[in-house]
């Protein structure tokens, strides 16, 4: 499976800080729970991906 694939699973994400000082994404679907910890440094790159891929997003949808 491709970013550009399709898919019919449903997922859970949540997303924020640990007691640890980490930034957690959990990602829950079909029973399978996925914590994913990165550094506030870190967690700001992802961020920044992500707003980059929606800015493309929106400009291929114009």
């Amino acid at each position: 499976m491709g970013i550009n694939s399709e898919s019919d699973i449903e997922a859970n994400l949540q997303i924020g800080p640990t007691d640890q000082g980490m930034v957690r994404l959990y990602v829950e679907a079909r029973g399978v729970e996925i914590p994913m910890d990165f550094t506030p440094d870190e967690a700001r790159d992802i961020a920044a991906e992500i707003e980059a891929a929606a800015k493309s997003a929106s400009a291929r949808k114009s």
